[in-house]
């Protein structure tokens, strides 16, 4: 299993509104083959910031799967606009 990890720092003022696009998303993202879960969890002392935490099958699942697809292409028109600056996607394996 792989974790897909990025920090999503939404514009002020948009949080609301992040939130109900997340919801609109997140079953384009849980209809993916190898997608595992969805975590999104407010950072509660910094206003704006959120951790994606997505368990897929595998990278390539993610990478080659979902970012190639159509419901990829919807689910950041629904939710790119609302991320300064873009957020930057890792990767982390098994736990030690």
């Amino acid at each position: 299993m792989i974790i897909e990890q990025a920090l999503l720092q939404v514009r002020p003022g948009q949080d609301d509104a992040f939130r109900q696009a997340m919801a609109t998303a997140r079953p384009l993202i849980a209809a993916s083959p190898g997608f595992i879960d969805l975590q999104v969890r407010p950072a509660p002392e910094e206003p704006g910031c959120y951790l994606l935490l997505v368990h897929w099958e595998s990278i390539a699942d993610h990478r080659d799967g979902f970012r190639r697809s159509d419901r990829y292409q919807q689910w950041r028109a629904l939710l790119h606009g609302f991320y300064d600056p873009m957020p930057q996607v890792r990767y982390f394996g098994d736990p030690l």
